[in-house]
């Protein structure tokens, strides 16, 4: 059910929720879970109407926050992994682009039972572009998942890749620089408290020195990291990622994590006396986004390399104080593989497209639906087929451009099929938490994570107090992910 307007959202709360000034009395908490929670959601995406999604996501954030779901930052708990203080495991982060929703659900069902602590739900600028997903909605999207199946605490939103566009950069250094910073603020107000800054993509190999060809980088990556200080909410410090080998290109090397550290370090200090830095760094290690598509459309093996991550993650914990080395372009490696990241100290797992493999090529999936979006992708987006891509090369590599055209579709599948998806997604992450040994972590994510409650106030389609603003459209950013 979508509501028509806030006259009808306010009458279907009543008894349920309780609106107090800017904050949320949760009555009955059972019938917000039965069924009021999913009517919210549907109402905060696929609403037309501005008021009602504005309404909708507020109720959900504000509910959250009264059950115990609170936007979060994993600053304390980086720190404590510098410190060594915490050890052990490899914090996943997930990226969802589609039946967001449903499969933060799944998520959250394995986390429950495995009793995990930290796990990072984040979106990347692109994915924000093609799946359609502005902060807001994905934020809403996981605290709703969060309220119904019971999920308690913290809850860590990440901006991923928050990347500076080449090309752009190429014309426009200025613009493109601002561009991210606007983006980040949009975020941080929709409660992502940790934001991966990727500068990598400037990078200039043909520099003669390391500090040089690391330059770009990690000057813009501390300007933006000054200005994320400059409007994290009181009480908040937000984690901040850098970049210094792009995903796809060569591997990065102790020198340049040095190189880049040296530089930015002293770039911060520039710009605030005491300014506090990155929590993490991402490294290139063999591997790339959604995997090496060969022409049948299977993915190639890849050989990462353990041993540069391990090197990497100790000098950025003994050098820097940093949690360690991220890992990007993971989720399509063989499962014998992910039980390595906590044994050579990786700090951060990011996971996405194997999650989108599975929706589309499970079985319940409506043949009807996925041969749709195909149609849409082999007409509409015709122009990004390489000159030797085969058919399913093509249609492996562009598919995820599907979610967001067909988001209303596939938020409209039927409940038996909802559930077949979410079992399959929910057996996967319980897997793969056991491999990043994330399995009975709350505890100790709970001793250095101490949510705060940031004030959010109520939007003017539910107080009556000035205009009701309509929601930015999404940028068409791909220039990686």
């Amino acid at each position: 059910m979508i509501f028509s307007s806030t006259d009808q959202l306010k009458k279907a709360i009543d008894g349920i929720l309780k609106i107090e000034g800017d904050n949320v009395r949760v009555l009955d908490e059972k019938k917000l879970r039965g069924s009021l929670v999913d009517h919210l959601v549907y109402s905060a995406v696929l609403s037309g109407d501005a008021g009602v999604k504005q309404a909708a996501r507020w109720l959900i954030r504000r509910a959250g926050v009264t059950l115990g779901v609170l936007p979060s930052s994993i600053q304390s708990l980086y720190e404590a992994m510098g410190r060594g203080d915490a050890k052990g495991f490899t914090v996943p982060a997930i990226n969802i682009r589609g039946l967001t929703y449903e499969t933060a659900q799944a998520i959250f069902r394995a986390g429950l039972k495995g009793n995990v602590g930290p796990i990072i739900f984040e979106i990347a600028r692109s994915e924000i572009g093609y799946t359609e997903q502005r902060p807001a909605e994905y934020a809403c999207a996981i605290t709703a998942a969060a309220i119904k199946t019971g999920w308690r605490g913290p809850l860590f939103l990440q901006g991923d890749h928050f990347q500076i566009g080449v090309k752009k950069f190429a014309t426009e250094p200025q613009k493109e620089i601002d561009s991210v910073k606007e983006l980040v603020r949009e975020a941080v107000e929709a409660g992502f408290y940790n934001i991966d800054i990727d500068s990598s993509t400037v990078v200039d190999l043909s520099k003669p020195t390391e500090a040089e060809q690391q330059r770009n980088n990690f000057t813009i990556a501390a300007d933006i990291t000054a200005f994320i200080r400059a409007i994290q909410p009181r009480g908040v410090e937000v984690s901040v990622g850098g970049e210094i080998g792009e995903v796809g290109s060569k591997n990065s090397t102790v020198g340049e994590l040095r190189a880049f550290m040296d530089g930015y370090l002293k770039e911060l200090e520039k710009r605030g006396k005491g300014l506090k830095g990155i929590s993490k760094i991402s490294v290139q290690t063999g591997t790339s986004h959604g995997g090496v598509v060969l022409p049948d459309g299977s993915i190639a093996k890849v050989k990462l390399d353990f041993d540069t991550l391990q090197t990497l993650s100790e000098a950025a914990r003994k050098e820097f104080g940093m949690s360690g080395a991220v890992q990007h372009g993971a989720s399509t490696l063989p499962d014998e593989a992910f039980d390595n990241f906590p044994k050579r100290g990786t700090a951060e797992v990011h996971l996405a497209t194997a999650f989108q493999n599975m929706i589309y090529d499970s079985t319940v999936f409506p043949a009807a639906l996925r041969e749709k979006i195909y149609d849409y992708i082999r007409k509409d987006l015709i122009a990004e087929k390489g000159a030797k891509d085969t058919d399913e090369q093509f249609i492996y590599k562009t598919r995820k451009k599907g979610f967001g055209p067909f988001k209303k579709d596939m938020w409209n599948l039927t409940p038996d099929v909802l559930r077949g998806i979410g079992k399959e997604l929910e057996d996967k992450f319980f897997f793969l938490f056991d491999k990043l040994a994330v399995l009975r972590t709350r505890d100790v994510t709970a001793k250095f994570i101490k949510p705060v409650d940031v004030p959010v106030p109520a939007p003017a389609s539910l107080t009556g107090k000035g205009p009701v603003k309509g929601e930015k459209k999404a940028e068409a950013f791909d220039e990686g992910e």
